[in-house]
Order: C-alpha cells, then structure tokens, then sequence
C-alpha cells in the first residue's frame, strides 16, 4: 500500500521531476544505473533482459500511475495503455509520451530488478543521436550492403512479423535494398532505415540511422588465378586418384572460385566421383585460396571433358581449363638403343686402348710435355747394363752407342752408364748396386760375347731389383726369342720373367718411329728433363757400320 501510495504522488508530480525522483530511488535500491533507451513518438518499442524472458515476468512503471503488466494481462488492457508482454518481453506499439518512464522487470517474487528509463521524441536531441546511429565504412569501387539494425529484439518469438525494410538517404532519395553494385565517394552520408512489423492487422515501425563512410579504394591489386595455366593439359593414369589445385589470390570478402566441368558445377559432395574443397591461407598482405578438383578414380569420360576454374570478383570473371590425358605407356626401346650404344662405345674404347694404348701413352706424354717432375730422390733415369747374347744376335758395341745416344739426345733420358758414370777403383758388384740404387729403371741389353764387366752380376741384382721394385726392362734379340728359354743362365731367367720384353730386331728397330723404340719408351718411365740436344741425322755408314 505504501508503495502505490508514493506511485500516486510521483504521478501527480510534473513528468521531468518525477523522472529525475525516480532514477534517483531506482539508483538507490538497485545500485546500478537504469538502461535508457531513446524512441521516435509513434514507433514501436520492444525490450527484453536475460533472465525476464518467462511467462511469470512482471514488468512495472513508476510514472504510468503504477502499471503492472504479465503474460496475463487482458488484452483489453493492452489496447487501453498500448503496452503489452508477450513470452517476458515488454513492447510499446505506439510510443507516446505517456510512456516515457522507468520500467522494472523482476522474476517471480524475486527481489533482484532490471531497469530501463524509456524517453520518447519528436525532435530528436543530440543523446538520441549518439545513442540511435551506428557507423560504418567502406571502400570505393567495392560492393557493399547497408544492415538494418534491429536493436537485438526477437520479434520473431513474438506474434509480430517483420513485413518490410526501407532505406532513405539524408538530403537525397530512397536506396533499394541498401545496396551499392559499386560505391563511390559520394555515397558518404547518414542513412535511415524503417524497418515494419505486422501484428492484429496493424503495421508499426522502427527506424535506425547509419552513418556510412567512404573511404579510397584500399585493394591495389586485383583477384587473380595464379594456376594451374590455361589450356593446360595434365597426364594421369586411368584408375588413379588425382587432386587439381586452383591456387586464386583474394582481394575481399565477396571475390569466390569454384570448378565447372563443361557447363556444369562440380559439387563439393564427396561421395561423388569427382567434387572439389577450399582452403584459405590468410596472410598479412593477400589472402590465397586453394580450390581442389578432386578424381577419386580418373575413367575415361574424365579425359574427354574439359574442366575449369572460373573466379569471380567485383571487378572481372577470370577462368582457366584445363584437360586430363592418358599418360604414354613406358616404352623400353630407346632404353635398349641407349644400352646397346653405351656397350658399343665402351667396347670399342676398350679394344682401342688396347690396341693402340703405346701410341696413346707416348702422345700424351708429348702433347703434355710431361716429364715426371716429382723428384724420388734418384740421380738417373734409367741404368744401361749388358748381359752376354751367346747368339750372334745381340747389339755390339755401334750399336749399342747408338741406343745410348738416342736415349740420351732424342729422347732426353738421363743414363747411368758403366763404362763412364762409376769411378775406378770401386768394387764392380757395389758399382753396379748403387747405379742400381740411383736409377728409376734398369735396361738389360744383349751383346756379343765381349761383354762389358757387369754382365757377370746377374744374379747380384735380381735380389735388389726385386727387393727396391726397380722398373726392368729386358731387350731380346730375334734369334735369342727363336731360341728355347731354358738356353738362358738361371739368373736371367729369372730376369727375362720379372721385367717387360723389348725386342731387338737389328737395323728396322734403328729408326725412332719403330715399334722397338715405341715400347721401349712406353716400359720406360717419362724422363725427369726435356732434351736439350738433338740427334743428328742417321748416315747409311752408321747404320752399316
């Protein structure tokens, strides 16, 4: 009782006053501010709170002479005040300023209140401004759609249906749908939506302001497809499951790929045999898109169709194709030619070096001028000894000057030689050790029964040749190649199969160009110095002398 009391004489107090009197108690029993909300004079108004939802909601007012209102009220009431509650939320249909007020809205018997201060308006003032418009930007050249608010009401929860949404721009003309294909700088403005509601036959409205702000166009590139490259053709195996990537560059929200087989749209279904699926990769600059066409098991109506990759974008449609086809099956010939060529080449290179690997050998040390220049330690390149030839086959003594001097002078090998190199005095057995000692090759030469004095070491030096592995090299003459092997002394014997044969075969083997000269020099290792002297030429009296 006391409370409609104080109800009754803040309703007779002027509205202003009563309404600052009553923020002031509901401040100071809820201790929080009540929510306001601002209304154009004849809209409809709706409102509810998390946890006021409910058939058993009551909903009251401080300054409407203590109106309590519930799902119950009669509908009769309703009219009479222009207030109603349907499922706990409070709607005024035509706001008048009777209505202005504080609201409360409990649970029940329950203490805890939720509060609203509604003002309404003819003119709105700068609060209702503020409170009422929300801004928004865009860009130009972009697509862009203006959204009516509906200020967080569930109407369609209520008996009241949502019949129509009109735009109209401050200053100019109404705007379909809200939509601009393309926005330009003067589109800038503040813009008002009616949004209608239907009930009992009656239409109410709500009106909301956008403030729409266009900015320079901020895209400096345009949506593009990055691959696969146009009329590109890719080979697959029948049977095989095989993944297409459309790799496409997005430049805003409304920019999309997709695939199309022929004319038709491949599904993202993934039950069928072929469908495709997007993934985004976002970046701080660009955003890629990847569209996927997906061939669980490629057939052969898959290669006679063409597919394509069409992106779409506020700016351009852009599209690639692509065709599948069969992949070659493997053929092994050009294998087998490749093969069969690799042999041959590699055979004839073998019989070639074979053949000819003394001429080879000779030609590069010649082209390459190379002498051995690493230094062994050794004095001489090659140590002359002669052995006892009991035939009449063997070099004397013309001939074997002439072998000294074609070594020495034409092909610039350094020689220790007996007679001319080893000091008198010395013992012929140390003598012919330490020319061993001293040479990178030895060179047995047959003579005639007048040997010089080493040919009597033979078998001295088979022990250090084998043991320092000295290069020998063993010169026999026709006759004792004719002749049987066991003709020969033990020791030389020994020699002959431990070293490289080299036959003697008389005046034909004088000239340098022969093939004794030739295998020779190739036994022979390369010498240590050039020649510095030439060989002057051959007269028919040295050849015959």
């Amino acid at each position: 009782m006391k409370l409609l009391q104080i109800m009754r004489v803040w309703s007779a107090l002027p509205k202003v006053t009563a309404m600052v009197l009553s923020l002031i108690f509901i401040t100071f029993l809820s201790g929080v501010c009540p929510e306001e909300i601002c209304v154009k004079e004849g809209e409809i108004v709706a409102k509810f709170f998390n946890g006021c939802n409910h058939s058993e909601t009551l909903w009251r007012s401080l300054t409407m002479q203590g109106m309590h209102l519930h799902n119950n009220t009669p509908a009769a009431e309703h009219r009479q005040m222009g207030v109603m509650v349907q499922r706990g939320i409070l709607v005024i249909l035509n706001a008048s300023e009777k209505h202005e007020g504080n609201y409360s809205c409990s649970f029940k018997n329950s203490s805890r209140r939720s509060w609203i201060s509604l003002k309404v308006y003819t003119a709105q003032p700068r609060e209702c401004e503020q409170m009422n418009q929300i801004s928004r930007e865009c860009y130009t050249e972009e697509s862009y759609r203006l959204y009516c608010p509906e200020k967080n009401v569930p109407f369609n929860t209520l008996n009241i249906t949502t019949s129509s949404i009109t735009w109209h721009k401050e200053g100019g003309s109404s705007l379909k749908d809200g939509y601009f294909s393309s926005v330009k700088k003067e589109d800038s403005g503040i813009y008002t939506c009616t949004r209608s509601y239907l009930y009992d036959g009656q239409i109410y409205n709500m009106t909301s302001t956008v403030k729409l702000d266009v900015q320079p166009n901020k895209i400096t590139k345009k949506a593009v497809i990055i691959s696969p490259e146009n009329n590109q053709v890719f080979e697959v195996d029948l049977g095989s499951t095989v993944v297409i990537d459309c790799k496409a560059v997005m430049m805003s929200d409304f920019d999309d790929s997709f695939w199309l087989s022929g004319s038709s749209f491949v599904k993202k279904d993934t039950s069928l045999p072929v469908f495709y699926n997007d993934t985004w990769v976002n970046s701080r600059e660009e955003i890629i898109k990847t569209t996927s066409l997906i061939f669980r098991k490629v057939s052969e109506e898959d290669l006679s169709k063409n597919y394509t990759c069409k992106l779409q974008s506020a700016y351009q449609t852009s599209f690639v194709t692509i065709t599948l086809k069969q992949k070659a099956s493997r053929s092994y010939t050009s294998l087998g030619v490749c093969f069969v060529i690799i042999v041959v080449v590699m055979f004839v290179t073998v019989v070639t070096y074979v053949k000819f690997k003394v001429d080879i050998t000779l030609f590069l040390r010649d082209t390459l001028k190379w002498s051995g220049s690493i230094s062994d330690g050794k004095s001489y390149d090659a140590f002359l000894m002669c052995y006892k030839c009991d035939t009449a086959g063997g070099l004397n003594a013309s001939d074997k000057r002439w072998l000294e001097s074609v070594l020495e002078e034409k092909f610039g090998y350094s020689l220790c030689l007996y007679d001319r190199d080893v000091l008198p005095g010395k013992a012929i057995a140390d003598a012919v050790l330490d020319c061993v000692e001293q040479s990178r090759a030895v060179v047995l030469v047959p003579v005639s029964p007048d040997p010089d004095p080493e040919s009597g070491l033979l078998s001295a030096i088979h022990e250090a040749l084998v043991e320092r592995q000295t290069r020998l090299v063993f010169i026999t003459t026709e006759t004792s190649m004719a002749s049987k092997s066991d003709s020969f002394p033990e020791a030389l014997q020994l020699l002959s199969k431990a070293g490289n044969c080299v036959t003697w075969k008389g005046i034909s083997s004088m000239p340098t160009s022969s093939s004794f000269w030739k295998q020779l020099r190739y036994y022979l290792p390369a010498p240590q110095q050039a020649p510095t002297v030439k060989l002057l030429p051959l007269t028919v009296q040295d050849v015959t002398s």
